[in-house]
């Protein structure tokens, strides 16, 4: 799925390719050092294969590459870069000459993590695209473990109380009293698809919709995916597909919320570590859960 703002003719194309390291610092200084307005940035974004014992939720993988990129999007874009962006095959050699077989950069940047811990270096990556592909690569390295991100990740859980005025305040009231000149506050919503497949996820892509569109209104960045049916293996999946700084969880009143009676908010405390605030929607409807 592709992103696009504004026409597509440039006089220059750059592909940036990263994963993990997207929002990372230096490649935000590297891109913003080659910006200007006759350059278009590509951002390839190749989505990750599973984990060993993680759990996953239909197209899991692709909704997590393609939240980051989405916020990788909106955050190019409000410094007036131009961007597009797709999420690539989960092989960064093929997702790389995808890209440019589709878009003709005139150069590549490829960010990974140090070589101590970067599959893609340890695979050659960085020597393989410029043989294959003959053009510049320039390589970022992005030690966020050491460094940490310029962003303060809040990942905000809810179903059907995602498009409650409670959680859109407390988001909005979190965002208004971050304070950190050097760092941009970002959410992530994760719906968990209550019920399972089928209608049930449609119901959750909608909830998620309406939820994003309210808070992009009031000028927040913000992405997101429909996550497991559980809520507590849909969290425990955002945190290792996301580096989070604290979690918001709305639900019903204690008499009305499954999640609640599961003990859903002080076992995501004790598992992550992370601050969790817990966000009551009290416009509970007569078929609430």
């Amino acid at each position: 799925m592709s992103a696009d703002a504004g026409p597509n003719i440039a006089s220059k194309t750059i592909l940036v390719v990263a994963n993990e390291t997207l929002g990372g610092r230096e490649l935000l200084d590297e891109v913003r050092k080659r910006a200007d307005s006759d350059t278009r940035f590509i951002l390839c974004v190749p989505q990750n294969k599973p984990g060993a014992g993680l759990v996953i939720y239909a197209d899991a993988m692709f909704d997590a590459a393609q939240v980051r990129l989405d916020l990788a999007l909106e955050v190019v874009r409000s410094m007036d870069i131009r961007a597009i962006g797709e999420v690539g095959d989960s092989d960064p050699f093929s997702a790389t000459l995808d890209a440019v077989r589709e878009y003709l950069p005139q150069e590549i940047i490829i960010s990974t993590y140090p070589a101590t811990r970067s599959g893609w270096l340890r695979r050659d990556l960085i020597e393989r695209v410029s043989d294959a592909t003959g053009l510049p690569v320039t390589h970022v390295v992005n030690d966020i473990d050491s460094e940490g991100l310029p962003f303060h990740v809040t990942l905000a859980v809810a179903n059907r109380t995602a498009s409650g005025n409670e959680l859109l305040e407390a988001l909005q009231a979190k965002a208004e009293a971050f304070s950190q000149p050097d760092r941009r506050q970002l959410f992530i919503v994760v719906v968990p698809a209550e019920g399972g497949q089928g209608p049930a996820v449609q119901r959750a892509r909608t909830r998620l919709k309406l939820v994003l569109d309210r808070l992009h209104v009031r000028g927040l960045y913000a992405s997101g995916m429909v996550g497991d049916p559980d809520p507590f293996t849909a969290i425990t999946n955002a945190l290792q597909n996301f580096r989070v700084d604290d979690i918001v969880i709305s639900t019903f009143p204690d008499t009305k919320s499954g999640w609640l009676r599961s003990d859903l908010i002080e076992r995501v405390r004790r598992a992550s570590g992370k601050p969790v605030e817990h966000i009551v929607h009290d416009d509970v409807p007569a078929a609430a859960r």
